[in-house]
């Protein structure tokens, strides 16, 4: 069952997401300690949503108004984090405690990526609806949803790993410039994709 979660996990980590752009931008950055203390962020906040989606907790969130608000929160922080990585590449200081040339040391890090993990709180509906297929499909018991969730789990830090080793990489060859460009870019994007969330009907 650790297994099928990590290979099924696997699949839906190819869906990138501004948690995976971010985690690459901070590695080629700061460097690889620096993506694997974000990537540890990210894991903890998936593994609170999988933990939450295995409970059924889930299905309060469901709700319409709750969604709603939800949707909105989430789409403020992911546009706010993008307008503000933006702006920074022009020395203009939006909100400096977001800039990722301001965080002085791993802690800083960590939080930043477990706000902006945590800014989509509808993953835990979206955990629901897959913790609740694949009980049907496999027949698991209790027991096997626990490794189903464990083996998702591993697969989100193993892919998130692998991010931010490309990004250290990217980091030795990229120049200045095209650091800079890349920073536009993943703000660009984490606008993009707060704007989907709050467009998105369902």
């Amino acid at each position: 069952m650790i297994l099928k979660g990590f290979k099924f996990g696997m699949l839906l980590q190819l869906a990138i997401g501004p948690v995976c752009i971010s985690i690459f931008q901070i590695a080629v950055l700061k460097g690889f300690y620096a993506g694997e203390i974000a990537t540890l962020g990210a894991a903890l906040v998936d593994g609170i949503f999988i933990a939450i989606a295995t409970l059924g907790i889930a299905s309060i969130i469901n709700k319409k108004n709750i969604r709603i608000c939800l949707k909105m929160f989430g789409s403020i922080i992911l546009f706010i984090f993008g307008i503000s990585m933006i702006l920074s590449q022009f020395h203009i200081n939006f909100l400096p405690s977001l800039c990722m040339y301001n965080i002085p040391n791993s802690n800083g890090i960590f939080i930043r990526i477990v706000i902006l993990t945590a800014s989509n709180p509808l993953t835990i509906v979206f955990w629901a609806g897959i913790f609740s297929s694949k009980v049907a499909e496999e027949n698991m018991k209790k027991q096997d949803i626990y490794f189903f969730g464990f083996g998702a789990l591993l697969s989100t830090i193993t892919f998130l790993t692998l991010i931010s080793l490309l990004g250290s990489f990217a980091n030795v060859f990229f120049s200045t410039q095209v650091i800079q460009f890349l920073n536009i870019i993943v703000g660009l994007l984490l606008i993009y994709f707060g704007l989907k969330m709050l467009l998105k009907n369902k």
